[in-house]
């Protein structure tokens, strides 16, 4: 079963190519691959960042409060409209991320922010995560902001699956054509060859890694990809506070449409958090 509700630090770091070559290879003796990533070299991740019409979410979260949260639609690769998709939940109270999120078909999920009607219930849905979302929902004035993709790879503790560390490339973000099924195009946010590693565990973190680290003269660094979108997006000069309407999902070709079941595909990635 896919893992809905947890906690847990992140610490992240920003590697070239060279660097994020040599940590990999030596984290291969403590990690190893997760399921899907032991298949296939890299899986997409598409989210759509919520906020309110002046940004009030990523402001707020710019000026390192200790409580922060956003809300996020993420699916994937590119899904069609009858394809699951989590509509996430992540709050940062003191360093420690709380990440609440449920399955939801993308029309679903599209309608139940737009409208803040909660969805008739399904077996993929988490009833408790949809109740808290509704009350961020009614709090805020929310509308699609940005869209963020990027190729991840991921690996877990050969001891302990609660630490995860996972290598993200290619990041690239829009302001227009914010739905998730319109494509995965978009522009760069990092140079070419430039890596987000993200070392994420519920305790501390072991000796081995904390003496890898060290050894390679890795060290944590601040980096959100919305927070980066956004200020690069203010530097720009473009109009960022304009009022996107969440559209109907555009009709395109899925393998197989849903009911209360996933695609095999959708099974094997869905833990992939």
């Amino acid at each position: 079963m896919a893992i809905e509700v947890f906690n847990r630090y992140e610490n992240k770091y920003l590697l070239d190519d060279q660097a994020y070559q040599r940590f990999y290879n030596d984290l291969q003796d403590f990690m190893e691959l997760d399921d899907y990533n032991k298949q296939h070299e890299f899986y997409s991740i598409s989210n759509l960042y919520f906020d309110t019409p002046n940004d009030e979410l990523i402001r707020t979260s710019l000026s390192k409060p200790k409580y922060k949260e956003k809300l996020r639609l993420r699916a994937y690769g590119v899904p069609g409209e009858e394809a699951k998709v989590y509509l996430e939940l992540k709050k940062k109270v003191c360093g420690l991320v709380n990440k609440r999120r449920t399955g939801m078909k993308l029309r679903e999920a599209y309608e139940f922010v737009r409208t803040g009607i909660v969805p008739d219930y399904k077996s993929y849905m988490n009833k408790q995560v949809i109740e808290e979302i509704k009350y961020v929902l009614g709090r805020y004035e929310l509308v699609p902001k940005v869209y963020l993709a990027y190729e991840r790879k991921a690996m877990f503790s050969k001891e302990s699956r609660d630490l995860r560390i996972t290598f993200d490339t290619n990041i690239r973000h829009r302001r227009n054509d914010l739905r998730l099924e319109l494509g995965d195009h978009g522009e760069r946010l990092m140079p070419t060859g430039q890596w987000l590693m993200e070392v994420k565990a519920e305790k501390t973190i072991p000796m081995w890694l904390s003496r890898l680290l060290s050894e390679h003269g890795l060290y944590r660094t601040s980096f959100s990809k919305y927070g980066n979108e956004y200020k690069k997006t203010v530097r720009s000069g473009i109009r960022i506070n304009v009022k996107e309407p969440i559209l109907q999902p555009v009709a395109v070709a899925t393998a197989g449409l849903l009911d209360d079941t996933i695609t095999s595909t959708e099974r094997e990635r869905e833990i992939y958090v």
